[in-house]
């Protein structure tokens, strides 16, 4: 049985990185069975100077093809708001930095066609081409794990019903790592399989981050950190994420960590025990130079052997231990309290007018204010489950001359008097032209809310009637519920993630953690 064309979107979170041009290419070239939509996700943060991407004629005459910005929250935000814009029923993920054969998607419409209906995902082969005239790099060798990897991004189709039912990936991973894996643990918690197609995609090793490219690597080990708190300790084996050289790392450090404290401790200390604290401070610097030593044999044997090569990974194998325990505890530190994605909204942000009230233009005059029909109900629902509560507002008529400060204070405080008390209340009195931080579609009002509430980001919910209230809840990294009145435009409904009839509706949802 052959699937219909449209069965499938593709979703990719680009930097706009030279190699996107490659993989639109490979997309431009396949025959039949054509997806029903591209959707490129540009996650440079905002103001970033750079090209938009180029979308080849031979791909947007036959797909459409939209570019989305990502705002620079990471890859798993970028994803998410891919997904969640698509209709199609299954969502195929790649990478901007792969390319794939002309056979692909001839081959992907088999791995969806085969998948069982308890199949949530479906993972592409993924090959990683090494130099064939030397030994692969540490780099390189990296790189050429993807091959091994269990549900890598790279190239992997979910369907949409099963993102969905998790929520997609987890945002507070912010880099290309874990993120995956994570979605893979809650997709098989629910009960979901995961697997092996048939198609191959071709993902060509990045460019050489430098000498200290494997160090900075090392702020995986948050992630890691995250992945341990969410789902315990034997995450790896429930990932097939494998066991890493973390535990090495931390007898690495605490060696040379203990033996610079004791041979500090014996310059100060003239007891009759330093010769015991000398000892001690002599078998902590033997230890961490024979783990040094075994860690740099095991980086340089697989590999070329050049000066250079050798010499880089001396110098990143003395640094990388520490980077790595550092990395460790701090995530440990961040993520000790984590609940599960999504984490359980603990405010409410609302716009005013269009929201809370009926819109006014550019309303001075408190007589004309008056609530939409289930506003009051709504914000006392939450108030009694408490939910925290603040209004964020654009009020761009007191910079244009049509309404005073004073005026904007009477309408506001009309507005607390009909519908009750908020924990915050967040103006911004500014144009566009202005390019303050505060006016929406920019995040400054939802993150000062954040912090003047006490909560993080993700824990927050912004509720609003149009598109700029979305993007700045989207901005900020907390989530986002549309309820559009007769105004919206009918894209903004439909690339909403979430939409509700009434604001009641939308308390609901929060109290319920339905969204």
């Amino acid at each position: 049985m052959r699937l219909p064309e449209g069965e499938y979107a593709v979703v990719v979170p680009t930097l706009v990185r030279p190699s996107l041009d490659g993989l639109l290419e490979s997309l431009a070239e396949q025959v039949g069975y054509r997806p029903a939509e591209v959707v490129l996700v540009d996650d440079r943060p905002e103001g970033t100077a750079g090209p938009a991407p180029r979308i080849p004629a031979g791909l947007a005459e036959h797909v459409p093809v939209r570019v989305l910005a990502g705002l620079g929250r990471g890859p798993a935000a970028a994803r998410n708001l891919g997904w969640q814009v698509c209709r199609a029923d299954w969502v195929v993920f790649l990478d901007d930095d792969v390319v794939v054969p002309h056979e692909w998607s001839r081959l992907l419409q088999e791995d969806l066609r085969d998948a069982d209906a308890d199949v949530a995902a479906v993972q592409g082969r993924i090959e990683v081409p090494l130099p064939k005239t030397r030994r692969p790099t540490d780099w390189e060798r990296g790189t050429a794990g993807l091959a091994t990897a269990l549900w890598v991004t790279a190239d992997m189709a979910v369907r949409r019903a099963a993102l969905a039912e998790v929520h997609g990936f987890d945002e507070r991973f912010r880099r290309a790592y874990r993120e995956d894996a994570d979605l893979a643990a809650r997709l098989r918690e629910r009960g979901w399989r995961l697997q092996l197609g048939r198609r191959t995609t071709t993902h060509p090793v990045r460019p050489d981050p430098g000498w200290w490219g494997s160090v900075r690597a090392q702020r995986g080990n948050a992630d890691d950190s995250l992945m341990r708190r969410l789902h315990g300790p034997a995450w790896r084996d429930h990932t097939g994420a494998g066991h890493g050289r973390l535990p090495w790392h931390l007898a690495t450090t605490a060696c040379g960590l203990g033996a610079v404290l004791l041979t500090g401790a014996a310059a100060v200390y003239r007891g009759s025990g330093r010769r015991a604290v000398l000892a001690g401070a002599g078998l902590g610097a033997a230890g961490w130079l024979g783990l040094t030593a075994e860690f740099v044999w095991r980086r340089v044997a697989p590999g070329p052997r050049e000066p250079v090569e050798v010499a880089r990974m001396v110098a990143s194998s003395v640094v990388l231990p520490l980077a790595a325990t550092w990395h460790r505890a701090s995530g440990h530190r961040r993520h000790r309290h984590a609940e599960p994605w999504p984490p359980r909204a603990r405010a409410v942000l609302l716009d005013r007018d269009g929201t809370l009230v009926v819109d006014v233009a550019y309303n001075d005059d408190p007589d004309k204010v008056s609530p939409l029909p289930t506003a009051k109900a709504a914000l006392d629902l939450l108030r009694e489950n408490g939910i925290r509560l603040g209004v964020v507002t654009n009020q761009s008529g007191v910079a244009r001359g049509l309404i005073s400060r004073p005026a904007l204070r009477a309408v506001n405080a009309e507005v607390r008097a009909q519908l009750g008390p908020f924990d915050t209340w967040h103006d911004c009195v500014h144009l566009d032209e202005d390019r303050c931080d505060c006016r929406k579609p920019r995040p400054g009002m939802v993150l000062d809310a954040a912090a003047a509430l006490g909560v993080d980001p993700a824990e927050v919910v912004v509720v609003g009637d149009i598109e700029s209230d979305l993007l700045a809840a989207r901005a900020a990294g907390a989530r986002a519920i549309l309820d559009p009145t007769a105004l919206t435009r009918s894209q903004e409904v439909a690339d909403a993630p979430v939409v509700v009839d009434s604001l009641l509706e939308a308390a609901e949802l929060v109290f319920g953690r339905q969204l």
